[in-house]
Order: structure tokens, then sequence, then C-alpha cells
């Protein structure tokens, strides 16, 4: 449990990103070496919300970033991801990681939703789907797919969209590492050793 003093870091990201898949190895090891001194919480950023077109799964733009980028930093990260077959919306999506949220699973769903997408290609504006990974996670089926039929969680999503509009975060990873006077802004899927330096930074100026 982070302590009442740790230093927050709230991450935006979509679920159809790679890059914000990207970054879980890096946030995994802070939280490893620095334990309850961080507090680490999830956001909702929608990319490409309705009506915003969709991107084509085979368009030459996404096979170029996939290979330059994508494929050599999972290398690194030691992810295994493919470029997926589909490109979906990804609201109710974010709307069932509330809900897992709510029952203490988020970080379970969030590796479910991500590995769904970017390592089995399965479509995450699916219901069905939704449910599967979510039971993956330790949901019950029923209870997810009730939440979701009535929407239940979709103003907190759009909450979350407009206060990363109010930040001034316009894509994701975005890393909001700190508080107040002391926040910090990463965008970008960042090394582990600059997220640290910022956490460094963050936690002497709250002491100060």
């Amino acid at each position: 449990m982070p302590k009442d003093t740790a230093i927050q870091i709230s991450v935006w990201s979509d679920y159809v990103c790679p890059f914000c898949y990207l970054e879980v190895p890096v946030l995994d090891q802070i939280r490893r070496e620095l334990g309850d001194e961080v507090a680490i919480d999830w956001r909702a950023f929608e990319l490409r919300p309705d009506p915003v077109p969709t991107l084509d799964p085979n368009a030459e733009y996404l096979h170029r970033v996939w290979n330059q980028s994508v494929y050599p930093m999972a290398k690194e990260r030691g992810l295994s991801l493919s470029l997926p077959p589909v490109q979906p919306r990804s609201r109710k999506a974010h709307e069932a990681a509330e809900f897992a949220r709510e029952a203490g699973l988020l970080d379970e769903m969030n590796r479910a939703l991500f590995r769904a997408f970017f390592e089995e290609g399965r479509d995450l504006a699916d219901l069905d789907v939704l449910l599967d990974v979510g039971e993956l996670a330790g949901l019950e089926r029923g209870d997810l797919r009730e939440a979701l039929e009535k929407n239940r969680y979709t103003q907190k999503v759009l909450e979350d969209e407009h206060l990363a509009q109010q930040i001034g975060i316009t894509g994701v990873p975005a890393l909001v590492i700190g508080g107040g006077r002391h926040a910090y802004l990463l965008s970008g899927a960042q090394p582990v050793e600059t997220v640290r330096e910022v956490i460094a930074k963050a936690t002497r100026e709250a002491a100060s």
C-alpha cells in the first residue's frame, strides 16, 4: 500500500497504443525499486474517439512505425508484440478498466487488455472480447456486461480525458509525476532512467 507521502505517478494511456504497453515494464521496475514510495494511477485517453477515423490496420505508416520503433523497443523491454489486424475504438476497454479498478483488479485488467490486443490481436471494441478479458483478469462476467451495457463508467472515462486536455496532454503515454507546483509531465515511452530522475527531483522538491 503506498504511503501518504508517496510520489504520485498518473499515467494517461490508451489500450490501442503500443508505446503505452511498452511503458509497463518501466513502471514495473520503478515499483520494484521504490515500493510504497510511489503510487501509480492509470488514466483513460482515447487516441481516436468517435467520430475521429480509426487507422487502417494495413497502412504503410503503421508498418513503418512498428518496424522502426515498436519492434526494437519491445525487444529491448522484453515484450512480445505484433501489429494487430484490427484498429478498434477503445472507450469500452477504458470503461472495463474502470470497472476493474472498483473491484481492486486494475493492474490485472490493464495487462490483460494490452496482451489481448498486442499479443493476440483481439478486437477491444467487441463486448464479448472485453468480457473474456475481464474473466481472465478475475472479474465477474455478468457484472461487467451489465456495467458496460449501461455505460456505467463512461463519465469517468470522459472526466479523465477532460483532465488530460486541461493539463495539455495531446498524446500517450503521458506521465505526470508529483503534484501541485512540483508536477512534471513526461511524454512518450520514457526509459527507466528518465522516470527515475524525475521522481527523485519531484521527491526532493516536495520535501523542501
